[in-house]
């Protein structure tokens, strides 16, 4: 019985990310898998009157886009938080700003006295006061709420003294280690910045989505990355109570992209006994291994480099090189025992003595990682040339963050100069040692964006115009593989996922433009027309 195709795409270009079949005229689809690519004369051999013909209308279809990092579940709790962001993201330029949107926020909740208020996005750098917030902006707006002003970096965040009340916080509570938080000025009170490992009791207070509202939440999530042609998404910190949602939302027939969850190292235990389900999909659901961090963020300047920042450090630290967040023998524990669980490592490590102890750490217990671990260095933003090389010589994977040239290119030139702010996120460096890397926007960071992640991967651009390391700069070809086939090949998944390839899964996007062809300052203007998912239309729907 000769085959037929399900659907056939043709009628504009097709960028298949196949190197053995780069473009093609049409593309046959059956039961959710790519069937036959090629010449639309061979391909129309397969059509019925029963297929479905899409007619590309002279737009582009590429490789469904594969996320390479960011927080799937804040897109599920961040429906009723404020945008504090500064341009382009956001409104707010000055602190004045900040405050009007957390109040405008407030009247849209419907608040009550108590209750809590959250916004996201928060950075002094994008406003022009030229200082940080503090408890007492926060309080004059807000006397009977607890309000949190979360940091752009999300490894930290601006409370007033409700929410430092509610955590437990005051002039008495030391400074954790790995942590930071900035006092006022003559004294032990906390003045309203808290970071890394002192910001956790905040993240943990976050109130949280309850009932039928979490699961209509997921498909808002689903939908928000969908819309940017996203048929696999991760989210990068999972806590085994969000692991429960979503196996609960999987069994209920709600995920309709791929989720690819990452468990926080703190319940390895109970992550590993969910290993032998959900090592594959379930219910479009999968465990991909074990999020372990080991520094904070260059933005928030918590990143642990081996030299200082030119300007101090959040408190106004002298000689500060930014913390690890626990020390180098309990990251070298921690690695050790999530191999020896027979889990994957993605790791966080942002800066070059972070990168170092997990470089030590994996040398050492190596032999447990499996002989194609693909270790995740997730973020590996200011590494230096031999911790490449590394990562070569041991097939690790950086999921680099390039979207940090455009929002902060100019401020790191400012914190740690030319030559380390110009090797950020160093992917031609990486492409020419043969490494398979992956790009991010690290949402709810910087916008869920995908053809702005590619932008700024052939630009780097920034916000002031300056191209921050055009040595490092990649051709939009090597920029769409990062959230393409190499981003199938960190979730070993290059097999099924990432090419248009016959035998893979029919996961695609149709965009507006080529981003092979157009002028390269352009490919931030390109639209998702439409996202399908084995060969379902996602979006629109």
């Amino acid at each position: 019985m000769k085959l037929t195709a399900d659907q056939i795409f043709s009628g504009g270009p097709i960028v298949t990310m196949d190197t053995s079949q780069p473009a093609a005229e049409a593309v046959a689809i059956r039961a959710g898998k790519i069937m036959a690519v090629g010449p639309l004369v061979e391909i129309d051999k397969l059509k019925t009157a029963q297929t479905e013909m899409v007619d590309l209308a002279g737009h582009t279809l590429v490789p469904g886009f594969i996320d390479g990092h960011s927080h799937f579940s804040m897109a599920t709790t961040s429906a009723n938080w404020a945008n504090l962001s500064g341009a382009p993201v956001g409104n707010a330029s000055d602190i004045a700003g900040v405050i009007a949107e957390l109040q405008a926020q407030a009247e849209l909740n419907g608040i009550a006295p108590g209750d809590w208020l959250v916004g996201f996005g928060y950075d002094a750098d994008t406003l022009s006061d030229g200082r940080h917030m503090t408890r007492d902006d926060l309080d004059a707006a807000f006397p009977d709420n607890p309000v949190i002003a979360v940091h752009v970096s999300f490894h930290g965040a601006v409370l007033n003294s409700q929410a430092f009340a509610a955590i437990g916080y005051d002039d008495t509570t030391p400074t954790p280690e790995g942590g930071v938080i900035v006092r006022r000025e003559g004294s032990n009170e906390p003045l309203g910045l808290v970071m890394e490992t002192a910001w956790f009791p905040a993240a943990r207070a976050l109130p949280q989505p309850q009932g039928d509202v979490r699961f209509e939440n997921i498909k808002l999530a689903q939908a928000l990355y969908a819309r940017n042609g996203v048929t696999t998404a991760q989210d990068g910190a999972t806590s085994m109570e969000n692991f429960s949602l979503f196996k609960e939302a999987s069994q209920r027939g709600d995920l309709y992209i791929d989720l690819v969850a990452l468990g926080n190292a703190e319940e390895l235990t109970a992550f590993t006994a969910e290993k032998a389900s959900y090592a594959d999909y379930d219910g479009r659901l999968k465990l991909g291994g074990i999020k372990i961090l080991t520094d904070g963020s260059p933005q928030g300047k918590t990143a642990f480099f081996t030299e200082p920042y030119l300007t101090g450090g959040p408190g106004g630290e002298e000689g500060w090189r930014g913390e690890p967040t626990a020390p180098p023998e309990t990251i070298e524990q921690l690695l050790g025992d999530v191999y020896g669980a027979g889990m994957r490592a993605f790791v966080h490590a942002n800066a070059d003595a972070a990168v170092d102890m997990v470089l030590n750490a994996h040398k050492k217990h190596a032999d447990k990682a499996g002989d194609d671990s693909r270790t995740v260095i997730i973020h590996s933003q200011f590494i230096r040339h031999d911790q490449l090389e590394d990562y070569a010589r041991y097939g690790m994977v950086p999921s680099f963050f390039s979207n940090h040239a455009f929002f902060w290119g100019d401020v790191h030139v400012k914190n740690l100069g030319l030559e380390r702010a110009h090797f950020l996120s160093p992917m031609k460096s990486a492409s020419d040692l043969g490494i398979h890397f992956t790009n991010h926007n690290d949402y709810i960071v910087t916008p869920m964006d995908q053809l702005l992640t590619v932008w700024s991967a052939v630009n780097r651009v920034s916000r002031s115009g300056e191209v921050i390391g055009p040595q490092e700069r990649i051709t939009a070809e090597q920029a769409l593989r990062a959230i393409t086939l190499d981003g199938a090949w960190q979730n070993h998944e290059e097999d099924s996922k990432g090419s248009i390839t016959p035998g893979k899964l029919a996961d695609l996007v149709v965009l507006d433009a080529n981003p092979l062809t157009v002028d390269p300052m352009a490919i931030r203007d390109i639209e998702v027309l439409a996202t399908y998912k084995e060969g379902l239309k996602i979006y629109p729907r």
